[in-house]
């Protein structure tokens, strides 16, 4: 068997048509060819397939991939195909026909990788057939969900432990975009059995300014930030499908072109949204966390949190669809109260073991506390999985640092009145007594009676709203899910009633960061296109499109838009020169060079004529 740096590199420009690897792949690919087991935590955008890919096609037997979506999946095996790879797929979305006959292809020897959910491999009996196989090689895409999706919602996620009694000699890699120290550590308990070769690259995406700011109307939010980038291509993520629909057509009627992207929209209308995004310019698309996964789109400029993500891993995740081309990007993010109560309820509402629960509480709060940071956000994120930072100029906290202000007297009222009422209110019952507000439910609690009743008249409603949220941030507070959200002080916050903690407030910063921009550290070196190659380079992206429907695949499988710039760039003329674009592996030359060359060649002629 032929492992040498010569094979690998071969395959790498032949089959994928690459020059060289991207930091960190050949590491891990080594350590998959020597046999050992990897757990590689790599950037979005990094090319993190590649590290398991290369390895299948150059050892014997089969390699068996195991991801989290059928849509991933399949686009995943068309990808590979359209390399001349042989690979399959078996779910739950193909009909049985499909599924037989993609074994039998298996069973003959003819199938390099298998891509599996976790339901479908930790079967017993697709298990079973399987040891009946040469398995050379396991890949566990977005490993992460080991760790952070519960035994009670994917099971079969945390029974892939078992996979070395199966397969006790076959090397399994572990890839995720993001893990922080006890993700990994997890993962490597869980998968490994505690022991495994780990390469982490640094998490820094220096190019992506980030904010954060306190939710206050959040269409009126996202419009306001989504108005000046009108000309750019941006992602908005909800948390709920309704909420993606209802923000999408917001937008449409704000002048602003919007599509909707949700699990539960059918397949068809998805691809079709999916396709417009990867090639039409200052299209949004409005998504749930269904959305990104195996999206190769280099030229997002923004993505926007319309609700606050799970944790500080999948915050990371998301952000880092942006400014993959290493230009200029922007990831702002907006968050209330109610955020970490349906935050909080999601957890609750899991019905796992308390270990569980601790962690993913933890998980929360880190998030939180990121979110309620006093200066650098960029810091406070690397800091968090475990990577050391400067000033990093470029978020806005270190563009327009916030006063901090000590409101230890207003958290001892807001206290006070929480323990009068008993601990069995929420925020805006509470806001009510302070503010001196007469409602129903007030005066049937006879609450009006009480001695901090209007003693918080000074302030204005939304300030104790911005209130509450940082201490419920900082710990000083919690929310009782089980009580409709019922505020309770924590052990935190009596040590701020007994005078042994103080409350710093974060002035609430209504105006958006500054928009001149420090060039950030290894900053990509930009391309500035000529009217001549941006117009070429709309009419490439049309033919792509073309390419993809009479395939029945997205766009960018056909080429990513790296590819498509990079024949900008470099206008070949003939096979050869086609065969030194980016991104063009001997499949595709012989699948699509002619159709990509006419365009180019006819886009020559007519600028020599002019």
């Amino acid at each position: 068997m032929n492992r040498t740096p010569t094979r690998k590199h071969q395959i790498l420009k032949e089959i994928f048509g690459f020059d060289n690897f991207r930091p960190g792949q050949e590491t891990v690919i080594d350590m998959l060819l020597s046999g050992q087991d990897a757990l590689a935590v790599m950037p979005t955008g990094s090319g993190k397939s590649i590290c398991f890919q290369v390895p299948a096609l150059i050892q014997s037997g089969i390699t068996l991939v195991i991801s989290p979506l059928v849509s991933l999946m399949h686009n995943q095996v068309e990808a590979l195909r359209l390399l001349g790879v042989a690979a399959v797929t078996i779910n739950s979305s193909k009909s049985r026909a499909e599924n037989i006959a993609a074994w039998r292809q298996i069973t003959n020897g003819q199938i390099k990788l298998i891509y599996l959910s976790p339901e479908r491999l930790m079967s017993e009996r697709m298990l079973n057939a399987l040891t009946k196989h040469n398995v050379g090689l396991i890949a566990v895409d977005e490993a992460h969900c080991i760790s952070q999706w519960g035994p009670n919602f994917r099971p079969e996620y945390e029974a892939l432990g078992n996979l070395k009694h199966y397969f006790p000699e076959t090397p399994i890699a572990a890839l995720t975009a993001t893990a922080d120290s006890v993700t990994r550590a997890d993962i490597i308990e869980k998968l490994f059995a505690g022991s495994a070769k780990t390469t982490v690259l640094g998490f820094d995406r220096p190019n992506i300014r980030i904010t954060v700011e306190a939710k206050s109307n959040w269409r009126r939010q996202m419009l306001a930030f989504a108005r000046p980038r009108k000309e750019k291509n941006g992602i908005i993520y909800c948390l709920s499908r309704k909420k993606t629909e209802e923000a999408a057509a917001y937008l449409c009627r704000e002048g602003i072109p919007a599509l909707p992207y949700h699990a539960g929209m059918p397949a068809e209308i998805r691809k079709q949204h999916q396709n417009i995004f990867m090639t039409e310019t200052g299209v949004v698309i409005v998504a749930t966390i269904a959305f990104g996964m195996g999206i190769d789109k280099a030229d997002v400029r923004y993505v926007f949190h319309a609700d606050l993500p799970s944790s500080i891993e999948s915050y990371y995740q998301e952000i880092g669809r942006a400014g993959r081309d290493g230009h200029f990007a922007e990831a702002h993010m907006i968050y209330g109260y109610q955020d970490i109560i349906i935050r909080r309820s999601f957890i609750e509402r899991e019905n796992s073991d308390n270990e569980r629960r601790r962690r993913e509480y933890q998980r929360l709060d880190a998030l939180l506390s990121f979110c309620e940071a006093s200066e650098c956000r960029r810091q406070a994120l690397l800091t968090y999985f475990g990577e050391q930072s400067n000033l990093c100029g470029n978020c806005d906290l270190c563009l327009n640092p916030v006063e901090r202000i000590d409101r230890t007297k207003d958290a001892k009222i807001l206290m006070g009145a929480i323990r009068q009422t008993g601990m069995i209110y929420g925020a805006n019952h509470l806001i009510d007594i302070l503010c001196g507000l007469k409602t129903e439910k007030l005066l049937k609690a006879g609450h009006q009676h009480l001695d901090l009743f209007g003693k918080g008249k000074r302030l204005k409603a939304f300030e104790w709203k911005s209130i509450i949220l940082q201490l419920v941030a900082l710990g000083l507070l919690k929310t009782e899910i089980e009580n409709y959200g019922s505020l309770k002080i924590t052990e935190k916050g009596r040590n701020l009633e007994r005078g042994l903690e103080q409350f710093q407030y974060r002035q609430q910063n209504r105006r958006l960061p500054k928009t001149n921009y420090r060039k950030p550290r290894k900053s990509k070196k930009t391309e500035i296109l000529t009217q001549t190659q941006s117009e070429l380079l709309i009419k490439l992206k049309k033919l792509r499109l073309k390419l993809a429907n009479e395939r029945n695949v997205p766009a960018y499988l056909i080429f990513p838009d790296r590819a498509l710039l990079d024949m900008v760039i470099k206008m070949p003329c003939t096979d050869l020169e086609f065969a030194e674009v980016n991104g063009v592996g001997s499949a595709k030359l012989k699948l699509f060079a002619s159709y990509f060359l006419s365009v180019i060649n006819n886009a020559s002629l007519s600028s020599n004529r002019n």
